[in-house]
């Protein structure tokens, strides 16, 4: 026999069956222990549980602030970009910026910078917020 068709060793070791009653050598408590959580069916432990020491989260001192839903979201633009984008006597707004991809998003504010020039005559929504 060739050895490639050779199965190595333990290849096909058998999985070991507990809790099928006394006589199987693995029945009772399964090798679960007697008592507790662990030997209990459907337990698992939650995330950051240290066996009833204190959790290293719960040990590390409250910091700082998160200001979550009121956070606002001011996107930047030079106007060197909307000299680009736009032509004279257009009205900048926010939908404006929108349509030529100069913003992305929902619920967001505007600031123009002033990196660049006026090259043109824009009308500027009163919406839009600008750098000093």
């Amino acid at each position: 026999m060739e050895k490639i068709l050779i199965r190595p060793p333990r290849a096909g070791k058998k999985k070991k069956i507990l809790g099928r009653g006394s006589s199987s050598g693995k029945g009772g408590t399964a090798t679960r222990g007697n008592k507790g959580a662990k030997s209990r069916s459907g337990y698992s432990r939650r995330i950051g549980f240290e066996g009833g020491q204190m959790p290293l989260i719960r040990r590390m001192p409250k910091k700082g602030f998160t200001n979550g839903p009121f956070k606002k979201d001011v996107q930047a633009i030079n106007l060197d970009r909307i000299n680009q984008k736009f032509n004279d006597n257009e009205t900048v707004s926010l939908d404006a910026l929108k349509n030529k991809r100069l913003v992305h998003g929902y619920n967001i504010n505007v600031k123009i910078l002033g990196k660049g020039e006026f090259q043109k005559k824009l009308v500027f929504d009163e919406t839009l917020a600008f750098s000093e």
